[in-house]
């Protein structure tokens, strides 16, 4: 198995729209990843949160490969916390993924008794602020 990680992908509605869903679907038929498992978590305007399966979202079953047959590794515990994250009248989808393309890495590193110790996802604006910097001191010649 390759490494995993548990994301959680937040948007400003009140549902997951079947396009975001098969964006993420588009990764998993592309062989890029796995769905282990996923839970959908809903903050409504009054600050009620609620959480499901993806299948119990009529227009969302079917939609992510393996969205009916994965893992129940998310739980209560972890919609609660991205309720937290979330403003009154939006949603999160928290999603285990299996980094299918890294497999054969992670096989080899195990084969000589390595293991991956750490992880820390960098995020976007980051990087991209990151290779500003850089872009400004090569302008500035230094």
């Amino acid at each position: 198995m390759g490494p995993a990680e548990l994301l959680v992908l937040t948007f400003p509605q009140e549902t997951i729209t079947i396009e975001a869903a098969a964006a993420l679907a588009k990764l998993s038929t592309g062989g890029d990843i796995r769905v282990i498992d996923s839970l959908v978590v809903t903050r409504r305007p009054d600050g009620e949160t609620t959480y499901g399966e993806l299948a119990d979202f009529e227009h969302l079953d079917g939609v992510v490969p393996g969205g009916g047959a994965e893992l129940p590794l998310i739980g209560p515990e972890d919609a609660q916390e991205a309720a937290e994250l979330l403003e009154p009248g939006s949603v999160a989808l928290i999603v285990l993924i299996e980094h299918v393309w890294a497999q054969a890495a992670a096989d080899a590193l195990r084969a000589v008794g390595g293991r991956i110790a750490s992880g820390v996802r960098i995020p976007p604006e980051n990087i991209e602020e990151a290779v500003r910097a850089a872009e400004a001191r090569r302008a500035a010649g230094k």
